[in-house]
């Protein structure tokens, strides 16, 4: 066993996938593509955004609202990991840091408030934002998991495998007639 930077401990020596990962051309890629989409999002909403929301139905001017903060939230989640992440990759911040900092980026997973029929009749830009964001920020969560696993008890690796189990009690209850 050894234990990596962030004080998980890996087993046999191996290489952290998440860890490669971070540091590689498909994270700067992300990060590019994570704070291309938040510009891209202030820039629609501010403008063209603010002027087609006016103009939608009651209803429909709701659900642009509600919309419009997930994403702004989901937007700005992201933008923080990603920034801290950044961080970490560059050796502005050490890991145990980033694990201590992270606690404070709620990155969880949010999907739409409305339904989809409702969702279907807000402005196309802002539809493309939503699911492009969605999907962004299932990425991020994905990688997030691979860098910062849950605690030992509640990771896959530290539950045994159901047939080890199954095994240990044969062998407790041959070994409790035998003996």
């Amino acid at each position: 066993m050894s234990t990596r930077a962030s004080g998980v401990v890996e087993p046999f020596g191996a290489v952290s996938f998440g860890q490669k990962l971070a540091g590689s051309e498909a994270f700067k890629s992300l990060f590019k593509e994570g704070m291309y989409l938040v510009e891209m999002s202030a820039a629609y909403l501010d403008g063209p955004g603010r002027l087609e929301a006016k103009a939608l139905p009651r209803a429909v001017a709701l659900a642009y609202a509600s919309e419009s903060m997930r994403l702004t939230t989901r937007l700005m989640q992201m933008a923080s990991w990603l920034l801290m992440q950044r961080a970490v990759n560059e050796g502005e911040m050490t890991p145990v840091q980033a694990m201590q900092e992270k606690n404070k980026v709620k990155l969880t997973r949010q999907e739409l408030s409305c339904d989809h029929e409702t969702f279907a009749t807000l402005p196309e830009v802002l539809q493309d934002l939503c699911d492009q964001s969605i999907r962004l920020q299932s990425r991020i969560i994905h990688l997030d998991a691979l860098l910062y696993p849950a605690p030992a008890s509640t990771s896959r690796l530290a539950r045994p495998i159901a047939i080890e189990s199954q095994l240990a009690m044969l062998r407790e209850a041959f070994d409790g007639r035998v003996g």
